[in-house]
């Protein structure tokens, strides 16, 4: 499943997959999935090497996982928000 995406997309990518499932078959399924940062890009597999959770037990889970380990710096600008007025 080669593609590129945006980081608010990933979800997507994640609720097409069989759980539970472990990081290495997260990865084997779509760690080839480039996703756009705001600080540059990375792929999935990238990103998963440096989980340390055995198991997934659902698409969200995994989200989440994903999300926090990803750097401070690539969902955007640090202590900024698109809400302020």
């Amino acid at each position: 499943m080669t593609e590129s995406i945006r980081l608010n997309r990933i979800g997507t990518v994640f609720s097409g997959l069989s759980f539970p499932l472990s990081p290495s078959q997260a990865a084997r399924e779509c760690g080839d999935v480039t996703v756009w940062l705001a600080d540059g890009s990375v792929t999935v597999d990238e990103v998963l090497r440096d989980s340390h959770t055995d198991r997934f037990a659902s698409s969200e889970d995994l989200e989440l996982e994903f999300l926090s380990l990803l750097p401070r710096s690539a969902v955007g600008e640090p202590f900024q928000s698109d809400g302020d007025a």
